[in-house]
């Protein structure tokens, strides 16, 4: 699937018979029809480019998605990935993390760093769940927000990938890219999320939150976008803020872009790359 981001470089987007939106040129104004019409090219697009996007965070079920969720703030969802086999091995249902020793629950996480305030937040969502759900994780975002650790982020990457409830997730990647592309120039993560709900229509914001952060993830870095190698390029405001050389750009590319292993220890059947290495084996 590099190929895919790297064979066209800024020229690759449009299509036969198709007017495709550009970026704003400097100086002019963008209509916001303009822009809204470029925010979903950009999103069909990259729809072509991750038809395998997916969340990063290995589970199977709604309460291991939840637990990942909550751990994997402040590091990656690779380090979240290595750590939670050996958690829920010993914690499988809410009813085992509740009556966890708060010493054991924090030794298993520690990788995960901030382990003793989110080793509160385990404890306390899961009393919570044995308490008040039946055991259950609930499939209300009003539901989940109560929960100890668990805000409207936690709760729409629930919501989305384990009961199918459309919604965006904002996180730093998606926050960063959606700024970088004009969509918004809000920086309260509720306030982005209900600017782009207004742009797109809600069958595609949980879709659209993993393109986008995959997007993030792989090409469009914080300090160094791969300008050079990137398949949206035309319809992107902030061209030529990172690396425009197609052959310097294709190095920064990361995860199954560049070749190397994801963040899954077990991703999709459909995932182009390579599996990350259980925690100790030296892929860290």
């Amino acid at each position: 699937m590099a190929d895919a981001a790297t064979g066209g470089g800024a020229g690759s987007t449009g299509g036969a018979g198709a007017a495709p939106q550009r970026a704003p040129r400097a100086g002019k104004p963008e209509s916001r029809l303009a822009m809204v019409r470029r925010a979903r090219r950009i999103n069909r697009e990259l729809a072509e480019v991750y038809p395998y996007a997916h969340p990063e965070l290995d589970f199977r079920n709604p309460f291991e998605l939840l637990v990942a969720t909550v751990l994997s703030a402040q590091t990656t969802d690779l380090r979240v990935n290595q750590t939670t086999p050996a958690l829920f091995a010993r914690y499988p249902t809410p009813e085992d993390m509740a009556a966890a020793a708060p010493e054991e629950l924090e030794e298993i996480i520690r990788p995960t760093g901030f382990f003793r305030a989110k080793a509160r937040s385990l404890l306390g969502l899961s009393t919570a769940l044995r308490d008040d759900f039946g055991g259950q994780v609930p499939g209300r975002l009003e539901d989940l927000v109560r929960l100890p650790g668990v805000g409207r982020k936690t709760a729409n990457v629930v919501l989305g990938n384990a009961f199918g409830v459309p919604g965006i997730t904002v996180d730093t990647h998606f926050g960063r890219l959606v700024r970088r592309w004009k969509w918004t120039e809000q920086e309260d993560p509720e306030k982005v999320e209900a600017e782009i709900c207004e742009i797109f229509p809600k069958s595609e914001w949980t879709m659209l939150s993993h393109r986008v952060v995959f997007h993030g993830r792989r090409i469009c870095h914080s300090r160094k976008p791969a300008c050079g190698a990137c398949p949206i390029a035309p319809l992107c405001p902030a061209y030529g803020e990172g690396e425009t050389d197609p052959e310097k750009a294709k190095k920064l590319l990361k995860y199954e872009m560049g070749g190397y292993p994801g963040q899954r220890l077990a991703p999709p059947p459909d995932y182009p790359g390579r599996p990350a290495a259980p925690l100790g084996t030296g892929d860290e």
